[in-house]
């Protein structure tokens, strides 16, 4: 039997501020696919990814993520989904003041991680997967800008999340970097987790190829 997608989206309106900014939504991502969306500054991607992860009310329409209404959703239930899906931001928001592990450590005891060895071992995983393992008690501002993002990708997958959404990650990055990272994500999401990724480098759609949607007056077009 076909599982059912993690997120689906069905005429759904998306307003920041009160201006429309995406009209009549139809998106639907299923299990290990990995999604590009493109479109010009301000087109809405942002927007969009901000609606998944329950900073954004839905205005209209019907929208489900992981098993929750998006639609008069609960503060609380708002925790709980952002607990299965993993966020990548462009500008890191690491913790400077505290090592990597550190930084890894906050969040797994923020979601009910108790025991330390348990915590060791999955931080140990993880760095390993991004090809961090030996840059654990290093602070933030000693690594480079694609070995901080690197980080912030073992942040979002510490809890095994389901989807990952990353906000124009290779945006702040040189090219070779930026390569790098959706080389990762790709390895990811080979492993069954499901990515949705933004960004401005359409090189980057031949090189790794996925299902892209594009952004543009105010509607989001499979492309």
């Amino acid at each position: 039997m076909e599982q059912p997608p993690l997120i689906t989206y069905k005429g759904v309106d998306i307003y920041q501020q009160a201006l429309g900014v995406l009209n009549n939504v139809d998106f639907e991502l299923r299990k290990g696919e990995f999604v590009y969306l493109i479109g010009k500054v301000g087109a809405g991607k942002s927007t969009f990814l901000k609606t998944i992860y329950g900073e954004l009310d839905i205005a209209a329409g019907e929208a489900s993520v992981l098993g929750f209404d998006l639609r008069g959703m609960k503060r609380k239930h708002v925790a709980q989904l952002r607990r299965k899906l993993g966020i990548v931001f462009q500008d890191f928001q690491l913790l400077t003041d505290r090592t990597v592990y550190a930084n890894l450590a906050f969040v797994l005891r923020a979601t009910g991680w108790k025991n330390k060895a348990e915590i060791d071992r999955r931080i140990s995983e993880v760095l390993q997967m991004v090809g961090m393992e030996s840059k654990g008690y290093k602070l933030p501002n000693e690594l480079s800008g694609g070995e901080q993002q690197r980080i912030v990708i073992a942040r979002a997958i510490l809890n095994q999340p389901e989807i990952i959404l990353a906000d124009e990650p290779t945006g702040n990055l040189d090219v070779e970097t930026g390569r790098n990272i959706v080389e990762l994500l790709k390895e990811i999401c080979a492993q069954g987790t499901a990515v949705i990724i933004t960004t401005h480098n359409l090189n980057l759609l031949s090189e790794y190829p996925g299902k892209v949607y594009r952004c543009e007056a105010h509607h989001l077009v499979e492309v």
